[in-house]
């Protein structure tokens, strides 16, 4: 059975209450249950198959918390609530650490979620109309993703040291003078009606019954792609032997032929 998402209120609530011990605590247990935030699709899904078919056998306690935002699974994987969490890529989690001030560290890729362009308007994104409007997700490293996305089909071009990190202040060239709208990623697939197309995390996307790979009018390209969603700790429980045996059950033969059969190309095993 799952468990869903936590409310800040609560995660406040527990800091407020002096909880964040008692989460260290259960950390320091190499015997106890191993909390792990994930966002519903893939990773919870993909959590859920590890605690129902190999978790037991492997001698692992398993609990799923999910969340549907991208910020308090590592916020609570800082305070200690969540031991591990899995929804993220390094750069969003390199990014997060510097400008939150976490201590957050990768343990393992997992599997790549590739990101998607989509449209009601359009089934290619080179037929774009003048003008038109294309949201983005509004958070830094994803925005700069969806930006390189785009580029990669000339619909845009980025300055030469844009980076990582882009922004709409850093497009060079935009032919088609397109309009750009930055949004929650929760919110990117209800926008589709609204904008004349939407560049969506690949969670979301699956979350609306969007299939990447039939759905979107461009995919991002798997080789050489930086942005495997990674199994992640506080920095300093990479060792904690819970964390290792997860590790080792998240990219062994199993998940990747679960991964393979249940997502059909749209999340592909790392």
């Amino acid at each position: 059975m799952r468990t869903y998402t936590i409310p800040a209120a609560v995660i406040a609530g527990a800091l407020a209450l002096g909880l964040t011990a008692c989460g260290s605590e259960k950390s320091d247990s190499a015997n106890g249950t191993l909390v792990v935030g994930a966002t519903p699709t893939p990773a919870g899904e993909v959590l859920a198959y590890v605690k129902d078919h190999l978790a037991k056998k492997a001698g692992l306690d398993l609990e799923i918390k999910e969340f549907t935002d991208y910020v308090l699974p590592d916020t609570a994987l800082q305070d200690g609530t969540l031991d591990a969490n899995l929804y993220q890529h390094t750069p969003y989690l390199e990014d997060f650490n510097r400008s939150k001030g976490t201590t957050l560290s990768a343990v393992t890729d997992v599997y790549l979620p590739p990101m998607g362009v989509y449209s009601k308007k359009v089934d290619d994104v080179t037929k774009l109309a003048e003008g038109a409007t294309v949201a983005l997700p509004n958070d830094t490293t994803n925005e700069g993703r969806a930006l390189e996305l785009l580029a990669s089909k000339g619909v845009i071009e980025l300055k030469k040291d844009a980076g990582a990190n882009a922004s709409p202040q850093d497009i060079a060239e935009n032919p088609k003078g397109l309009t750009f709208k930055e949004l929650e990623p929760a919110q990117l697939p209800r926008s589709l009606s609204d904008v004349d197309a939407a560049v969506i995390n690949n969670n979301y996307a699956l979350d609306a019954d969007l299939s990447p790979q039939k759905d979107a009018i461009l995919l991002e390209a798997v080789k050489d792609n930086p942005y495997n969603n990674v199994l992640a700790v506080k920095k300093g429980n990479e060792d904690d032997p819970r964390v290792k045996k997860l590790a080792k059950l998240l990219t062994s033969p199993e998940v990747k032929k679960f991964i393979e059969d249940t997502y059909k190309g749209s999340v592909l095993p790392a």
